[in-house]
């Protein structure tokens, strides 16, 4: 797992003043797999990585460690010229909704690229 997100996820737990009982007790997990995902021993998958993203209000890709401005997102970078579809009459939330799952498509083909350079 990437180091970095266990860092990362340690320093905005502890940010909030949450122990790590009292975080994974949020999420229905036990205190030994957050400290396995603080440690690196263990993986959260995509979906969870995105909860703990939201939780905080942070990116995904911060969380993960692909960039140090906690609040960059397709919409702040790159993204900007990205929505050439017509959008009127979806709410911000359905907005929102389609910006993470581009976030998640762009995550995945990172990890497997990633996986594919070994």
């Amino acid at each position: 797992m990437n180091q970095k997100f266990g860092e990362r996820l340690r320093k905005l737990r502890s940010q909030k003043k949450l122990s790590q009982k009292e975080f994974g007790k949020i999420f229905s997990l036990a205190e030994s797999t957050i400290s396995g995902y603080e440690n690196g021993s263990r993986t959260p998958d995509i979906e969870l990585i995105a909860k703990f993203a939201d939780f905080f209000g942070v990116s995904i890709d911060y969380l993960y460690g692909r960039t140090d401005n906690p609040h960059e997102t397709i919409d702040s970078k790159e993204g900007r010229n990205l929505f050439f579809f017509d959008m009127d009459g979806l709410t911000e939330q359905e907005i929102e909704e389609i910006k993470k799952h581009i976030e998640f498509i762009k995550w995945k083909a990172r990890q497997e690229k990633e996986k594919k350079n070994g």
